[in-house]
């Protein structure tokens, strides 16, 4: 599967399950959102921000017919026009304060699994560091089978950053990305940040992304063939 993973930028995002990098650090979480059934119906995808959530989100609700739905959205009276139909409910934890969504993400809860249908619930943390003041809801959060993606290894950073230029129709060099990942910060918002710096820096410069470029964003120590570029 030739794959890369995507990120919400402001660009166009390819969200497809063919646009996925799958590698060590989230083979299992691919394998849980392909999977057939989940113990409950129901399952939370952990992962920290740009790690490919909302990416997982999409292809699980364009196989399953679901929707998606971020849990500050959520709304009671459309309760039961989701539950006829798989949801996702994306960034649950943000709800932490707001005592009349959580009630309405409980009810979704118990009215989806009575009709049958899955639910997808993802955040930042694991599930039990939700803290969700309604106990009902943290308890049944708590009870989902829970997946999370892992920091990225080097095959996936480097096609996350990959497809972050490609978001951007932008087309650096592979030594740009090879020398990226040696030196930058292991996180996907990094990853993020990178880009998008090399990408203003370019465009108010009006030249190529380098790795001569890369090493300057860095503050690393130029070598001999980055002079030269």
């Amino acid at each position: 599967m030739a794959t890369q993973l995507s990120f919400d930028l402001p660009s166009k995002t390819a969200l497809g399950r063919e646009d996925f990098f799958v590698s060590p650090a989230n083979a299992l979480a691919v394998a849980m959102i392909s999977a057939t059934s989940w113990p409950g119906n129901k399952l939370v995808l952990s992962g920290p921000a740009g790690s490919g959530k909302t990416h997982l989100a999409h292809v699980w609700a364009a196989e399953t017919g679901g929707r998606i739905v971020q849990a500050s959205a959520l709304r009671y009276d459309e309760v039961p026009d989701l539950a006829r139909a798989p949801v996702a409910v994306e960034d649950v934890p943000v709800i932490a304060t707001d005592a009349e969504q959580q009630k309405t993400l409980f009810h979704l809860h118990n009215l989806i699994l009575a009709e049958g249908h899955a639910l997808l619930m993802t955040g930042r943390a694991a599930p039990k560091l939700w803290q969700l003041p309604l106990a009902d809801l943290q308890s049944r959060v708590e009870g989902a089978h829970h997946v999370a993606l892992e920091a990225p290894d080097d095959a996936l950073l480097g096609a996350v950053l990959a497809k972050l230029f490609t978001d951007r129709q932008l087309n650096p060099g592979p030594d740009v990305i090879a020398y990226l990942v040696k030196h930058m910060d292991r996180s996907f918002e990094a990853a993020a940040q990178v880009v998008e710096q090399l990408d203003n820096i370019a465009l108010t410069e009006k030249r190529d992304i380098t790795r001569a470029l890369a090493v300057r964003l860095l503050n690393t120590e130029p070598e001999q063939s980055d002079v030269r570029n």
